[in-house]
């Protein structure tokens, strides 16, 4: 078995960037993440993070993007 086929809860984590991961739910979330509300198997978790993070820079170098154009 595949981890994508895995069936084993697992939480869609997010940092203080908006970058987003997957982590498995019997796991304390990692120190600089916190469990963003989604949660369900590893596929359900990787397609609903396909769908929500459209935009892979991260909020810093979005923030500077920005400012920068005025």
């Amino acid at each position: 078995m595949s981890e994508l086929d895995d069936d084993r809860r697992h939480l869609v984590v997010l940092n203080d960037e908006e970058q987003y991961s997957v982590w498995p739910a019997e796991r304390d979330v990692p120190a600089g993440w916190r469990a963003e509300g989604f949660a369900g198997t590893r596929q359900e978790c990787l397609d609903h993070v396909a769908q929500v993070w459209t935009d892979m820079r991260p909020l810093s170098l979005r923030r500077a993007m920005d400012s920068a154009q005025g």
